[in-house]
């Protein structure tokens, strides 16, 4: 079990590193938020312990650029403790609160708990649809060049997107799509994903009329593939207006 602590209190990182290692855990630091979220993307933690009040990146931006792509518990360990910061915490992403100082007993039960849930997969921060690269940590999409040229995207657009890539490989069903961006109220309305995926198609895909990469499942639902249709993957879908 790998476990990465970030917090710009070094007393506090070693107490921690020193508690955990003795539990049979593995452990990373980071003394600041950008240095964490690299270390998140190169060594994939089971498991965050999360300062709030950090430099470059505070707590709170990291959860947010955590949550683009991982679903690994993130428990705050913060000397704030104010309501409004708990709540913003967990609002962010974050699955636990706990405040300093801490009994290291409660907190060691409380890593126990969330690391018992059943792992999620793990999206790729970085996805690259033909000669497009979608940052999952940075919700960006650019365009290859020099400098990237960003592509524009709606929040909506945005949504759909991400819905597909943190699912690659994976059927997702038009009631899912609907459901987690419109609401239940919507799980009828497949216009709505007509009409988006097209725009998105027009804005990634190589060649819109024939889609590589956000591929059709006919009277299904919708899949992202990867790997573009080449030989060593899944089967090139059908064009656009298969739905």
């Amino acid at each position: 079990m790998k476990i990465l602590v970030a917090d710009d209190d070094a007393q506090i990182l070693r107490a921690l590193r020193i508690t955990l290692r003795a539990r049979g855990y593995e452990v990373l630091t980071a003394t600041d938020g950008a240095d964490a979220l690299n270390q998140a993307v190169e060594h994939r933690p089971d498991l965050y312990l999360i300062d709030l009040g950090m430099p470059h990146l505070d707590g709170v931006e990291l959860i947010q650029g955590l949550r683009g792509w991982t679903t690994a518990p993130v428990l705050v360990l913060s000397g704030r403790t104010g309501s409004a910061d708990k709540v913003e915490a967990l609002d962010a992403g974050a699955d636990d609160y706990v405040t300093k100082p801490f009994v290291v007993d409660e907190l060691l039960a409380r890593v126990r708990a969330l690391t018992r849930r059943v792992p999620g997969q793990d999206a790729e921060p970085l996805t690259r649809i033909g000669d497009v690269v979608v940052d999952l940590t940075a919700t960006t999409v650019t365009r290859d060049g020099t400098p990237p040229e960003p592509v524009r995207l709606t929040p909506t657009e945005w949504r759909v997107l991400e819905v597909l890539v943190r699912n690659a490989g994976r059927l997702v069903t038009r009631q899912t799509l609907l459901r987690d961006i419109w609401g239940s109220e919507h799980v009828t309305d497949t216009g709505y994903l007509r009409l988006y995926l097209s725009q998105l198609r027009k804005k990634l895909e190589p060649d819109p009329v024939t889609p590589r990469y956000l591929l059709t499942e006919p009277g299904m639902g919708y899949r992202f593939d990867p790997t573009g249709g080449h030989p060593d993957g899944p089967a090139v879908a059908g064009p656009a207006g298969d739905v």
